[in-house]
């Protein structure tokens, strides 16, 4: 019989449409093994690929994690380090994996279906049959380097979170939670103490027991060929039959199968202490039990039901506690969908002395909710609201259906009754008939009246203190136990692992792996029509263009973008040069009470929360921020998502919040309180910061970017509230002043994505706005950002070094900055393209000679044309080791020690054709970046694939001139400035590292950039 004959052994379980969007879902099982597949047909240019295994452990040894990194080190028919992600890029693919508590999934994301075909079989063998080596674990999990140091990728990872509020509370619940029988119980990513006495034969034997076939599922969200599908996995099978446990062995089904954690018998508060010198606000992380995964109607009324009491300012939750009481910054909520789903709510912001009244008034507040009647007017827009928006996520988010169908074979029927649940979402209209006393039993039983866990994060001075002599005794004290000998066994060990790990892969290898054609892959192709001063771009002939023309001739520049989406996008992109550089810090406060503000409407006010209702009722979704989604930093977005028939209200909308809003002294007190309280938290994110420090030794005052960082914002708006006190005329005023810089005519480009066809007066309805601007005004320019830099922007190099230690992380983060092209069309783009892409690449230069060695967990150079280049160094237990050994990197090919390898250059090419498949992955962002590229780039909208055809010819010597002329300055004292944060225990090592290596050094303190502009009302911060 031949292949084309052949029945596959791949049993088709089912086949079922969604009545929600246009996916079509088909289930399958293998006869053999029992593999899971489910198929999501979509349509798009990108294939997005989830192998996802049930893993449980009852240790914090972090085994599951390991894996997660070991599989990629090689396979039994392919035992070589990086090969898969080699002959991934060769295929037009990128590949990831992530570890959860219950699972972990490997991702493959491949540019059309000929490329993934080439590659499935490849990475389901390194899943299911990987080398799993002792000097992959020993580089990879954990070691200790020549100068005593722990190290590596694993190692780092978790020693960069283990001791975050957030990694200190979560566990600490989970322990509670749960009991040591549990899997929930315990840390699977490892604790560090646990990761440095693991074991490979504890990996290998994890690995034996979870990682068998019937305990994978495949999910492929995409254009798949299912009967070429079909032929590899049962070729795939065949080849696997003798080499794994016997599919007919009895299987402990992981999770549903094992021990079920009992009820909470009784509430328990505790007070657990995290690590941080600022030692004014805590954090509160609240959990109970929920209900079970595999009911959609009372999971989906837990979502309403927690958006009812916390997903807005109109719940009671937020409009009591933040706006009117001021407790807290935030309070979110969140849900592990699980047979006993643990429902999460977490209070942020909460000063240190009330954590404990907090606690206790939130849930005095969930009681009064539960034993009044409840606003079902507000009940039912929710639930609507609900509705709209998961519509909207299963058109536009590729992990709408992953995380579900993840879900399903975690926890679901394996007959597949459970994941037909996913055709309808019938139970949003069972929801509307559930009565007020429905909703308060269900509120009562779960969350207001239930058992719960409530830990009150209270940051500490004396455990910071304590965790930084604690580490640095034990070092030591390793280190001298060591002696000279023992360091250098230790260095050599990892060298010969290291080389072991890194022996070459024969080049026929590569050679046996065509490159698909690019002509394989599928991109969505939107239609252009311009209107206004956007014509002057150029206009285009075609039938979306006659519907524009036959509109008013309006002069405000819009786009329209036309493709098959059931929802309108709406853009209105506004400049910001003419804000007043004094405004430029109250931007954060301005964007955050924008759709929070009452209204005058034909003279008759609106209180904010009328306002906020109806625009929950007309829209899907809206908001303010910085225009960064649109390539352009410099600017900012009010964005709108809405339903077709609600177009016309949606620009209605825009049009009544920036003419008709009206600033008052309470909400403005509320939101500051809010924006204020938040800020100890986000200091203590050592990556956060990094970017922040090196923003403000870039950016000028009237930059945007640099005015909305939580660095320069926190002291400006401190003194915003004190003479909000004793002036609020002057807040109000200077509020004014600020929005009526930015709604004018002159700074307005509008982008319409949507079915046109079903859009009413597209170009009409804009007529209200219109009519309100004075349409004199020529259009301004849109700043780019090298138009804001400061004079260290201009010419980097001359702050050298900026060190500050932070004692909230544990590692280390590094970001250098020097010159780089500023605009698309300068010719270097193509060779700086494809150089990057090459030294970036998974298993490329940087990553084995970094990551590899266990000095980061990752790098990254950066470049999007706007004057600067960056290199960043993320999670390293020491950055100037990995920095120094970047620089090494690219000095070797310069000097032609190291040679550019063919194959390698071709896996970059194919690398930027996947990195285009991922930016157009969705019919919206397709469209975007029409938008990204005429109007913002101010170039071809085709660029992108030109520019495809020009990396191709590029040549090493044109390479190693870009490493020489634009990267090596990065490393280089004079030409490049380099900002690092880091635990106060690494600052002497790395500063140490960088004096000798020529940098001029500096230190200091957070509070060092905090103070860059006057107040509101001109006096100078100090």
């Amino acid at each position: 019989m031949s292949d084309q004959t052949k029945k596959s052994y791949f049993k088709k379980i089912q086949q079922f449409s969604t009545d929600y969007s246009p996916a079509n879902i088909s289930q399958y099982v293998s006869e053999r093994t029992g593999m899971n597949v489910v198929i999501v047909d979509k349509k798009g240019p990108e294939i997005s690929g989830y192998f996802a295994l049930a893993t449980e452990i009852l240790d914090d040894s972090g085994s599951p994690h390991t894996l997660e990194h070991l599989v990629f080190m090689g396979s039994k028919n392919h035992p070589y380090k990086g090969l898969l992600d080699r002959l991934s890029t060769r295929a037009y693919s990128n590949t990831n994996a992530w570890t959860d508590t219950d699972h972990t999934a490997y991702t493959i994301n491949t540019a059309g279906w000929e490329g993934l075909s080439r590659i499935l079989p490849i990475y389901l063998e390194h899943i299911i049959l990987p080398t799993l080596t002792d000097e992959a674990c020993y580089t990879e999990v954990h070691h200790v380097d020549g100068e005593g140091n722990d190290a590596g990728v694993v190692y780092s990872e978790m020693q960069a979170i283990q001791n975050t509020s957030d990694e200190i509370l979560d566990l600490h619940a989970r322990r509670l939670l749960y009991p040591e029988n549990v899997g929930f119980h315990y840390e699977t990513g490892g604790l560090m103490q646990n990761l440095r006495v693991l074991t490979p034969e504890r990996i290998r034997s994890f690995h034996r027991e979870m990682y068998q076939p019937k305990n994978l599922c495949l999910i492929l969200i995409g254009e798949v060929d299912i009967d070429d599908l079909l032929q590899i996995l049962d070729k795939f099978e065949d080849e696997i039959l003798t080499e794994i446990p016997s599919p007919g062995a009895k299987f402990h089904r992981p999770w549903v199968e094992s021990i079920q954690p009992p009820p909470i018998a009784k509430t328990v508060v505790e007070k657990v202490y995290f690590p941080e010198e600022d030692e004014s606000t805590g954090e509160i992380l609240i959990a109970m039990f929920g209900p079970n995964c595999n009911d959609p109607v009372n999971m989906a009324a837990l979502g309403v039901i927690l958006f009812y009491l916390a997903g807005s300012s109109l719940s009671i939750l937020e409009s009591t506690m933040l706006d009117k009481e001021a407790l807290a910054s935030s309070i979110s909520y969140d849900f592990d969908p699980r047979p006993n789903s643990v429902i999460w709510l977490q209070i942020s912001g909460v000063s240190t002395d009330k954590l404990e009244f907090v606690e206790r008034r939130l849930f005095d507040l969930l009681s009064q909710v539960s034993s009044e009647p409840l606003d079902m007017s507000y009940l039912i827009d929710c639930i609507r609201r609900q509705k709209r928006h998961t519509k909207l996520k299963a058109e536009s988010s590729v992990s709408f259906f992953a995380t579900r169908i993840i879900s399903d074979f975690l926890y679901g029927k394996r007959d597949g009754s459970t994941l037909k649940n996913l055709s309808s979402i019938k139970e949003y209209e069972i929801l509307e008939q559930w009565s007020d006393e429905d909703w308060r039993n269900f509120l009562s039983k779960w969350i207001s009246n239930a058992p719960h866990i409530s830990l009150l994060g209270t940051p500490s001075i004396k455990m910071s203190d304590e965790l930084e002599t604690e580490e640095d005794d034990r070092v030591t004290a390793r280190t001298k136990s060591l002696g000279r000998k023992g360091l250098k066994k230790l260095a050599n060990e990892l060298e010969a692992a290291i080389a072991k790990n890194d022996e070459e892969i024969p080049s026929s290898i590569m050679e046996k792996f065509p490159i698909p054609e690019v002509e394989s892959i599928h991109f969505f192709q939107s239609t252009t029509a311009r209107s206004g001063w956007a014509k002057k771009l150029g206009v285009y002939s075609n039938e979306i263009q006659e519907v524009v023309n036959s509109q008013s001739n309006l002069p405000l520049f819009m786009q329209f973008e036309h493709l098959p989406t059931n929802f309108v996008h709406i853009t209105l992109l506004l400049e910001t040069s003419a804000v007043a550089t004094i405004n430029c810090p109250l931007l954060s406060l301005f964007l955050d009470i924008f759709f929070e503000t009452p209204i005058i409407k034909n003279g008759e006010k609106i209180e904010f929360k009328e306002v906020v209702t109806k625009l929950h009722q007309d829209t899907v979704s809206y908001s303010i921020n910085g225009a960064e989604s649109l390539s352009h930093s410099e600017g900012l977005a009010i964005q709108f998502q809405t339903e077709p028939e609600k177009y016309s209200t949606a620009i209605e909308w825009i049009h009544t919040m920036m003419f008709e809003s009206i600033f008052e002294e309470s909400r403005i007190s509320a939101r500051l309180e809010r924006i204020l309280a938040s800020i100890p938290e986000l200091k203590r994110d050592g990556d956060n910061m990094a970017n922040a420090i090196d923003a403000v030794i870039h950016f000028d005052n009237k930059s945007i970017v640099k005015a909305r960082i939580t660095l320069i914002s926190a002291t400006f708006l401190e003194k915003t509230k004190e003479l909000l006190a004793t002036d609020p005329q002057a807040v109000i005023s200077s509020l004014e002043a600020l929005r009526n810089s930015l709604f004018s005519f002159k700074n307005m480009r509008v982008l319409v994505i949507a079915n046109m066809t079903q859009l009413k007066d597209p170009v009409d309805a804009w007529k209200l706005l219109v009519e309100k601007l004075d349409k004199s005004e020529e259009l301004v320019s849109i700043v780019k950002p090298f138009q804001r830099f400061s004079p260290d922007g201009q010419f980097p190099g001359g702050r050298g070094v900026v060190i500050v230690p932070m004692p909230t992380i544990d590692s280390s983060f590094c970001i250098a900055t020097a010159k780089g092209p500023r605009l698309l069309t300068d010719p270097v783009i193509p060779a700086l393209t494809v150089t990057i892409s090459f030294l970036e690449a998974v298993e490329g230069p940087l990553w084995t000679s970094i990551r590899g060695k266990g000095l980061a967990y990752g790098t990254s150079i950066l470049f999007d044309n706007n004057g600067l280049l960056q290199f960043s160094v993320y999670r390293s237990p020491d950055a100037f080791h990995a920095y120094s050994a970047a620089k090494d990197v690219i000095n070797s090919f310069i000097t032609g020690t190291t040679k550019i390898d063919s194959h390698a250059f071709e896996g970059a090419v194919s690398s930027i054709v996947s990195d285009l498949a991922e930016k157009r992955a969705t019919m919206i962002e397709a469209a975007k970046s029409h938008f990204i590229n005429g109007v913002i780039n101010g170039v071809e909208e085709a660029y992108d694939f030109n520019l495809l055809q020009k990396v191709r010819s590029i040549t090493p010597e044109q390479m190693k001139a870009v490493m020489e002329d634009y990267l090596l300055p990065l490393f280089k004292p004079g030409k490049a400035n380099v900002v690092v944060t880091c635990a106060p225990l690494l600052k002497k090592g790395i500063m140490k590292g960088f004096k000798e290596s020529g940098f001029k050094v500096q230190t200091h303190e957070l509070s060092s950039f905090t103070d860059s502009y006057d107040s509101v009302d001109g006096r100078r911060n100090r």
